[in-house]
């Protein structure tokens, strides 16, 4: 294991995010490593395709920058957006959170291992409803969404094909009635048409 983590109680922890505790299926406890306290700033989800384009590293860049001072970037660290949207907050001083789809035992991707260390050593937070001897499955990263999308108050969402995971993480957000925001795309792209669809359904173009 390359962090030792505590664990957080919806009911009992001053540090369990406000913001999950609104939500109807909120989990008991989180096992958290690193600093609990970023969990009580106001977080904003950042989520979208692990195989993104070059639009969407420009993107990322574009959005993400010194002026969210005071917000937490929360996403899923896992390849493509997610780990762009972590590497950009850490590069801009923002507090980043990443919320793992499994147990702390597991390192997942392992080509992200060193962008945990750098979340960590940042005075960020990993955080998992997971106990630590659960391994990735895939039923377990849509279910973890639900996390990303309560603990926001809102979720951008950038680059997302038709059926994505990042498309659930947007309708979770809008069931807890908070606000969806969508970075517009090239019409003529498959990882635009998720967004646009968004888009189309009343999220609030970014």
């Amino acid at each position: 294991r390359d962090w030792s983590s505590d664990v957080c109680s919806s009911d009992l922890d001053d540090f369990f995010p406000p913001l999950l505790r609104q939500i109807p299926d909120y989990p008991v406890v989180l096992f958290l490593s690193g600093n609990p306290k970023c969990l009580l700033q106001p977080s904003l989800a950042v989520v979208g395709s692990r195989k993104n384009s070059d639009y969407g590293r420009l993107c990322v860049r574009t959005l993400l920058n010194s002026n969210l001072q005071g917000f937490n970037i929360v996403s899923g660290l896992m390849t493509g957006i997610d780990a762009f949207a972590h590497q950009r907050a850490l590069s801009q001083g923002l507090s980043t959170v990443a919320v793992l789809g499994y147990g702390f035992d597991y390192l997942y991707p392992r080509s992200l291992a060193n962008l945990k260390k750098q979340i960590l050593q940042s005075g960020g937070a990993i955080i998992s409803e997971y106990a630590p001897s659960l391994p990735p499955t895939a039923w377990r990263f849509p279910k973890r969404n639900r996390l990303v999308a309560g603990m926001s108050i809102a979720t951008l969402v950038i680059e997302a094909a038709l059926k994505s995971g990042s498309l659930i993480t947007a309708r979770l957000a809008l069931d807890y009635n908070r606000e969806v925001l969508a970075m517009p795309g090239p019409i003529n792209q498959p990882l635009s048409a998720g967004v646009n669809t968004l888009i189309q359904r009343g999220a609030t173009p970014s």
